[in-house]
């Protein structure tokens, strides 16, 4: 096992990436509401973000009205920002997928890391966040509704 260097993002980043994006797929969301994806999901659609679910073991209406997807693939619109909740060993595969449906940043979980695959993501002009959550660092930031409003 290698030893990462600290991951560091400017504030200014991560407010711009979630000022930009509308539409989060959540890969390995959770129909369980003690999970953390179920709560990270719950929370970005309040806030006024579309939410797409991904997760081939889950059933269609599970999480109401979040549609559920088996994978990125399936998903017949634009999405902005993959969201990843998966080990790190699986990220590498979900961010390619990612940079295949066109989606405009790749964000990895707390806890998730791989740095080839940000390296093949950014390469290919996506944005990455590493090691975050999305949630926390939008209350971190200050975030409001304002923030994914419909343009």
């Amino acid at each position: 096992m290698s030893a990462h260097s600290p991951l560091v993002y400017a504030d200014e980043t991560l407010r711009a990436i979630l000022r930009s994006v509308r539409t989060i797929a959540i890969v390995g969301a959770s129909a369980d509401p003690t999970r953390p994806s179920h709560e990270v999901a719950d929370f970005l659609s309040r806030q006024g973000y579309r939410i797409v679910a991904v997760n081939p073991a889950m059933a269609p209406g599970a999480l109401g009205p979040i549609p559920v997807y088996p994978d990125l693939a399936s998903i017949a619109h634009p999405v902005d920002m993959v969201d990843i909740f998966r080990r790190s060993e699986a990220a590498g595969a979900i961010a390619d997928q990612a940079v295949a449906i066109g989606a405009k940043v790749v964000w990895m979980q707390l806890g998730v890391r791989d740095d080839d695959a940000a390296a093949r993501a950014e390469a290919a002009g996506l944005r990455v966040v590493m090691d975050r959550c999305p949630k926390i660092e939008f209350r971190r930031l200050g975030g409001d509704s304002s923030w994914c409003a419909a343009e």
